[in-house]
């Protein structure tokens, strides 16, 4: 599934955007909810040379007197492994993204910044790095990561469209309850309503459809962490052919030319469009992006990136340029403009200059990005009764107040969305540490320290 920009009741919120080819339409992208951060690459240290030792001269003398010892250079203090806070930004400024398109629903933001593509590709790079230990063990604990937060998001999530009064199994009997499991472990699509609710309520009957939009880029996720160790084996042994793949897959599942029905041709759909991103996170922790002159790996990005930019003129879907509606666009444009921001990652350990100022939230939204992402468009959803509110304001009779409210709908939700954020955040986003089998944390921006490091710097 494609992410899909958030469908609004009142007037003047964006019209309800649904996917081509047959997909459900759906607000919630992907860019889960990461799910964990990516760590980055500790720096190469020296192993002190030995000192020579005293030299003798050996000469017609009445003494030898030993020749002063060379001076002996400081041995390089080796870094401590941490997170790579290039990649971190990376993670944040999708997820910002992501934010963004489901409110404004906007189509352009698709091409400017493919949240989903750059996600896929922090994460299969973390995962490389964690391949070097038992696959078993890592599977694992990839897996009991993502569970519990998604488990807190299911469940609340149930009740509301049971309230509502959904029957999963009125329509499909057993096989409705039983493709409820995957509400468990998201193999499949967890279902949900279509239609629910009255239609005087607060929301729009198709608000279902919105809050359970992000549940596809978990079992994407899923699919991904359960094929990573085939996947990079297959790339140790042939990277090129593993990272290109995908995208032959893709022009034949992602155009038509094969079509694969039910939500099993979804899944395989998405796995296909992202996972040439995921490889290319194995190659940028593998050192191959490196070994690539940079000038001929963008050029043949810039070649990949105005092949996608081709197809999708030619097969604009109802948005346009939404490239969430066009598979193999999707897939070429994201593959090259990870490439390029991964060719010229600098590996940062802190971030530098001014960006340093946004160190904080950065790290928050890092350590709790799968609750941004889960949460994230059913708190869009929350801001529509809290915005009619305001319509209920006696000097809103004025029809000029009321038509200015109506037009700059879209950014009320946007600035009312990220307090609602950070209170789901405090609210359950310490079930991310739990799963990760750290100590709880309310708001873990990296800014509080204990007595020991107190007034140190983030070096995490």
């Amino acid at each position: 599934m494609t992410e899909t920009p958030w469908s609004a009741a009142p007037p003047p919120r964006p019209p309800h955007e649904g996917h081509g080819g047959g997909r459900y339409p759906r607000p919630g992208a992907p860019d889960v909810p990461q799910v964990p951060g990516v760590p980055g690459v500790p720096a190469p240290h020296r192993t002190p040379g030995v000192a020579p030792g005293p030299l003798t001269a050996t000469v017609p003398a009445p003494t030898a007197v030993p020749a002063p010892e060379e001076p002996q250079a400081p041995a390089a203090a080796p870094r401590k492994p941490g997170r790579d806070r290039y990649l971190d930004l990376l993670r944040s400024i999708a997820l910002v993204r992501v934010v963004l398109y489901h409110i404004f629903g906007w189509a352009w933001l698709t091409v400017l910044f493919p949240s989903m593509g750059v996600m896929f590709a922090l994460a299969g790079s973390l995962m490389a790095r964690s391949l070097s230990r038992p696959a078993m063990g890592v599977i694992r604990g990839r897996v009991r990561r993502l569970l519990p937060p998604m488990w807190v998001f299911g469940a609340l999530l149930l009740a509301m469209f049971v309230y509502a009064g959904w029957n999963p199994g009125r329509s499909e009997g057993a096989w409705g309850w039983a493709a409820l499991l995957n509400y468990l472990v998201p193999v499949g699509a967890p279902p949900y309503p279509w239609s629910v609710g009255d239609a005087s309520g607060l929301l729009e009957q198709t608000w279902a459809v919105q809050a359970a939009g992000p549940l596809w880029y978990l079992r994407a996720y899923l699919w991904f962490v359960l094929a990573s160790p085939l996947l990079l084996w297959a790339f140790r042994r042939a990277p090129w052919p593993t990272m290109l793949a995908p995208l032959g897959l893709t022009a034949v599942v992602g155009t038509g030319l094969v079509q694969i029905p039910g939500e099993l041709g979804n899944a395989v759909t998405d796995f296909a469009v992202y996972a040439g991103c995921w490889t290319l996170g194995f190659a940028h922790q593998q050192g191959l992006l490196r070994e690539i002159p940079r000038y001929l790996a963008v050029s043949l990005a810039s070649l990949v990136m105005a092949f996608g930019l081709w197809w999708a003129s030619g097969h604009l879907g109802p948005d346009g340029w939404d490239l969430n509606d066009i598979p193999l666009a999707q897939a070429t444009w994201s593959f090259g403009f990870v490439t390029i921001l991964l060719l010229y990652s600098p590996s940062w350990q802190t971030l530098p200059g001014r960006l340093a100022r946004w160190d904080p939230l950065i790290t928050l939204s890092n350590n709790r990005a799968v609750t941004i992402y889960l949460w994230h468009n059913l708190l869009i959803l929350a801001t529509v009764p809290l915005i009619d509110l305001l319509y209920r304001l006696p000097f809103m009779d004025d029809a000029r107040w009321g038509n200015a409210l109506s037009t700059t709908y879209s950014l009320w939700m946007f600035v009312l969305v990220w307090p609602l954020i950070g209170l789901m955040v405090v609210a359950v986003g310490w079930v991310e540490d739990l799963a990760a089998r750290r100590p709880p944390r309310l708001w873990p921006d990296g800014t509080k320290r204990g007595a020991a490091t107190s007034g140190a710097s983030h070096r995490k």
